[in-house]
């Protein structure tokens, strides 16, 4: 198993504090790659740059650029941009967000998401392949524009074009960010990797059938062999359990009972599969009456150890054994340059 640095959500204020040392740490150390993220405020491609500079080795992963933030095109002349720019290091990962952000914040619809996933990433690699002038017969993402559905009518005047810069590689990485059995069954078969948000190593039956069903798929890019599985994980040392319980339970309750709507919330599904409907119901209900420190008191610590790695370092070292095991193959955790290199001994040895 592999380790990787991710460096999380920006606060209101700003990057994380002592990330820079941090990246710098995980370069030394060898780890796989770092990773940026973004929501509704910072973007995950500018910090990337910016802290991959003062990189060798590490590999430059995005988790994730959401899709409706840019055209395929455009995500795909940055992909090109940053894989130059580090010596071919990027990896592309990508997801849809939801329909709060995408439809709230970009403007966009989030109808038939795992179609408009499959056209966006055919239209990169596409142009990553400089095979010709790019088109693609849509329906949700056709190229040159059609108009249609509402929108306006074309000029009459867009053309296929052909990429007039050469990449470093013509197939980089695309891994996808999922949670629901079709979409990580979508990325088995069309990706290059898997990044999920929550993963249980104690669940492992249902993650294995849903990529098993990609794997499955005519044509499929990989086998379970050659896949990557990179899972975000928690990561709090201390002797305090519980507490380190109680600093990650207002976390777990927005994503739980605050990202979506009530029976719409893709991450609440994640709990529910593992056994927890009924405290994901009432987490729900007291998030969205806007009281948040009750829904967080009710998150389970039996769920947040299934999901986190707590507690004193022999803990953890023990606790590692279920992800050893696991389908993942990349352990992403957060911390300060000390914390990644005690990970890095516990996980590499």
């Amino acid at each position: 198993m592999q380790l990787g640095y991710t460096t999380g959500y920006w606060s209101p204020w700003g990057p994380p504090t002592g990330v820079e040392d941090a990246i710098a740490e995980a370069d030394r150390l060898g780890l796989h790659s770092i990773w940026s993220a973004e929501s509704y405020g910072s973007d995950a491609i500018s910090p990337l740059a910016w802290w991959g500079a003062a990189t060798k080795t590490v590999k430059l992963g995005t988790s994730i650029i959401q899709l409706s933030a840019r055209t395929p095109a455009m995500t795909a002349m940055t992909a090109m941009t940053i894989d130059h720019l580090s010596g071919g290091r990027f990896i592309c990962g990508l997801g849809v967000s939801g329909p709060q952000v995408v439809e709230g914040w970009y403007g966009q619809s989030f109808r038939r998401p795992l179609a408009r996933t499959r056209e966006y990433i055919a239209i990169m690699r596409d142009i990553w392949a400089r095979r010709g002038p790019v088109t693609a017969p849509g329906p949700q993402l056709p190229l040159p524009y059609a108009g249609g559905g509402g929108r306006p009518e074309p000029t009459g005047l867009g053309k296929p074009i052909k990429s007039n810069l050469r990449p470093v590689r013509e197939d980089i990485p695309v891994y996808l960010g999922a949670e629901g059995p079709r979409n990580i069954a979508l990325a088995a078969e069309i990706c290059d990797g898997w990044l999920p948000l929550f993963y249980s190593p104690q669940h492992e039956d249902f993650y294995r059938e849903a990529l098993d069903a990609g794997f499955a798929v005519d044509g499929a890019r990989h086998t379970r062999e050659s896949f990557e599985v990179c899972a975000t994980v928690p990561l709090i040392i201390t002797d305090d359990v519980e507490g380190a319980a109680d600093f990650l339970r207002p976390m777990y309750a927005l994503y739980f009972g605050g990202m979506g709507a009530k029976g719409t919330n893709f991450h609440a599904d994640v709990a529910i599969r593992m056994g927890y409907e009924a405290e994901v119901d009432r987490i729900t209900d007291l998030y969205l009456e806007g009281r948040k420190d009750e829904a967080a008191a009710l998150v389970p610590t039996s769920l947040v150890e299934q999901l986190a790695l707590i507690g004193p370092r022999e803990k953890i070292d023990h606790d590692l054994d279920a992800w050893r095991d696991s389908q993942v193959t990349t352990l992403l955790v957060g911390g300060d340059a000390a914390t990644l290199r005690t990970v890095a001994e516990l996980v590499l040895g």
